[in-house]
Parts: C-alpha cells; sequence; structure tokens
C-alpha cells in the first residue's frame, strides 16, 4: 500500500475514532462510576485486519494520545492513571498504561486473524483485540498502582474486570446458529 493511502486510511479511522470518543463520552459521562468503559479501540481493530499493523499500531497510539489529552482537560479520581503530570499519584507507569496496550491493540488483531484467516478468525481476532485493551490496562492498573487509596483500586478492578468477563461471555456464547435478535 502507498504512504498516501496509508495516510488517507489512518484519518479516516482516526476521525471515526474521534466522534465515537466524543458520542460514548457524552452517554458514559452520565454514570457515575469512575471508570469510564470505552469503544474506539473497535476502528483500530477493523484497521488492523484490513489495513496491517502498521496502521492498526498508529491508531492505537492515537487512541493513547486521546486517552491522555480526555485525563488532562476532564479530572475524575482516577485520571492519574492515564495522566503522568499535573495529578496526585501520576507518574511514567501512567503513560504506559495510556499507550502500550493501545498500541498492541492494532498488532494481536492481525496476527490472530494472520493465522485463523476465516470467518471464525475474524471473531477471534475482535475479541483478541479487545481483550489485549482490557488484560493490559486493567492488568497494568492491578501491578502498578495497587499500593494508592490502601489497595481499595484492586477491589474496584475486581468488580469491573467481573462484569466485563460477564458481559464477553454472554455476548459470546449467544453467537450461535439458533440465535435471533430481539424485536
Amino acid at each position: 500500500m502507498k504512504k498516501q493511502s496509508k495516510i488517507a486510511q489512518i484519518a479516516i479511522f482516526f476521525a471515526i475514532m474521534l466522534v465515537l470518543h466524543l458520542l460514548s463520552s457524552v452517554i458514559f459521562n452520565l454514570l457515575p462510576v469512575p471508570i469510564k468503559p470505552t469503544i474506539i479501540h473497535i476502528p483500530i481493530i477493523i484497521a488492523s485486519i484490513l489495513y496491517g499493523p502498521q496502521v492498526g499500531m498508529v491508531l492505537g497510539f492515537l487512541m493513547g494520545c486521546i486517552s491522555v489529552i480526555t485525563n488532562t482537560i476532564v479530572l475524575i479520581p482516577s485520571s492519574y492513571l492515564f495522566l503522568a503530570l499535573f495529578v496526585p499519584n501520576g507518574n511514567l507507569h501512567s503513560l504506559m498504561i495510556a499507550m502500550v496496550p493501545r498500541i498492541l491493540i492494532g498488532l494481536t488483531p492481525y496476527l490472530v486473524y494472520k493465522v485463523l484467516h476465516n470467518k471464525l478468525g475474524l471473531a477471534i481476532a475482535g475479541a483478541v483485540g479487545s481483550a489485549t485493551n482490557t488484560i493490559f490496562v486493567l492488568g497494568g492498573i492491578f501491578f502498578l498502582f495497587s499500593n494508592v487509596y490502601q489497595g481499595s483500586i484492586q477491589a474496584m478492578l475486581a468488580v469491573v474486570l467481573s462484569a466485563n468477563s460477564i458481559c464477553r461471555v454472554t455476548y459470546f456464547g449467544s453467537l450461535d446458529n439458533n440465535y435471533r435478535p430481539c424485536t
């Protein structure tokens, strides 16, 4: 793929990511929870599968930048997890949590789909891309910030991870041939 077309693809997917981020921010800010779920990793997964790991990883880096900028502008109790400066408890680990898992979202779906090049591979690649974000972000928070708030962050992460796992199992368990969406 030519360099110009890669830039165009990145720009298109980045625009989609920004729209998803703005819409989800409005919706999820209505919920009184300290950690907001994200859906902007979906375009990264799609771009990684369609255009390769370079495009996916650049988009992942941009997602990390969105996370850092958002947590700089809108300070919430968990902002220190994604912002290294200007907040108590923030450090270089915060930038690692904000950037590395997001960059890996652009790599892992591509690798899975490269191995399993079929419809099942697409589903597994999407699940792996989403799980990459969840596991590395929440795992990084668990291991790097476990001492913050006298360890109560571990209890909060256990609740978030449990709810996330239940939603994933329920969703992927319903993807059998007999599944009919509610009308």
